[in-house]
């Protein structure tokens, strides 16, 4: 055999094997009819998955993995915002460019609500708490994000651990929040308020009440209108209630290292939930469904936990190094976001009368 047909002969396994492996992959499903929906997808090859942004909550590394598992999909993304993805969805409803939607959930009620999302229940559906998901699947939690105290603990001395413990003397002005008015956060810190002193999403004038008490103390730095992270990494905030997941960004990623302490207060405290749905007649729903599946796998969901963000599903088994960076939390409460949009402008209003004659 001459030279030439050597190499050709060689060369031809590997390549037939190459094209045979990328029609599935190799190895267990990680849920049943898996590889049935591969072959649908790839059929399509496409998945177009709006506002995932790829430095927010790890969606980087759900996109590598999905495409080292299923190479044929491609998977594009784009960075729009919660209320900007429904308007996006609104607009291009006669013709839509998206399969999937992901955003706050109070931007799923309103998607549901404009008939812009279908019906869809991925793996794991069932396990989600009921106020994590919408009863036929058109939009259901895949991370949350829990309100926590950011402590500095180069500016404090003892680490408050209770939502009790800000209203001693010895952190006046030393907090800092979120203007419920004006941002998500603040809004779900004063249900969170509210939980830790006997209210809930349906009584939050025991949330207010606090707030109030404390900026009555001086215990209130400021009120920001904007994230203040880049000032919490500068040491300038002593104690920030802000969401979980930037002070582990700040104290596994960004610098501050043992300087930033990360509490769950004692009390209560409250998971916002971020959620996605399958868009109402999107060019690859067969892509788009497997997409979702992945996302709500244990192997998407372990991906959530290594960003920094709590996984949507009960008892997903995480790794030991990312466990101890968020460990377990029965005080946390799932917020009921269906409730807590309709008692927004209770909120502000109850707020300001609470913190602004202070």
């Amino acid at each position: 055999m001459q030279r030439r047909q050597l190499i050709q002969a060689a060369s031809a396994l590997p390549l037939a094997a190459l094209a045979a492996r990328t029609h599935a992959f190799d190895g267990a499903e990680l849920y049943a009819g898996e590889k049935a929906l591969y072959e649908e997808a790839r059929k399509e090859g496409m998945c177009v998955s709006f506002d995932t942004g790829p430095e927010w909550a790890n969606w980087k590394s759900l996109f590598r993995d999905f495409k080292k598992r299923y190479p044929e999909i491609e998977l594009t993304y784009n960075d729009l915002g919660s209320a900007a993805t429904v308007v996006a969805l609104e607009k291009m409803r006669r013709r839509p460019q998206a399969d999937t939607a992901y955003y706050f959930a109070a931007s799923a009620v309103d998607a549901a609500r404009k008939d812009v999302v279908a019906p869809y229940k991925p793996i794991h559906f069932d396990q989600l708490p009921p106020v994590f998901r919408e009863e036929e699947g058109r939009w259901f939690t895949v991370h949350t994000l829990n309100i926590a105290f950011l402590v500095n603990r180069k500016l404090v001395k003892n680490v408050p651990t209770s939502w009790a413990d800000l209203l001693k003397p010895e952190y006046k002005g030393a907090v800092s929040y979120l203007d419920p008015r004006s941002t998500g956060v603040g809004q779900v810190l004063v249900f969170a308020a509210a939980y830790a002193n006997g209210g809930s999403v349906d009584e939050i004038k025991p949330g207010t009440d606090f707030l109030g008490r404390l900026h009555a103390a001086g215990n209130v730095q400021r009120v920001e209108g904007t994230t203040p992270y880049a000032k919490f990494l500068k040491g300038e905030i002593p104690v920030w209630i802000s969401y979980e997941n930037d002070g582990l960004k700040a104290k596994h990623v960004d610098g501050m290292g043992d300087a930033c302490e990360v509490v769950i207060p004692k009390e209560a405290s409250v998971a916002a939930p971020y959620a996605i749905s399958l868009v109402k007649n999107g060019p690859n729903p067969n892509a788009g469904k497997l997409w979702l599946n992945f996302i709500m796998s244990s192997a998407g969901q372990q991906l959530f936990a290594q960003g920094f963000v709590r996984p949507a599903v009960p008892g997903i088994q995480l790794p030991a190094d990312v466990a101890a960076k968020m460990p377990a939390a029965a005080q946390i409460r799932p917020l009921d976001v269906v409730k807590a949009s309709a008692r927004k402008a209770e909120v502000d209003q109850l707020w300001a009368q609470a913190t602004l004659s202070r």
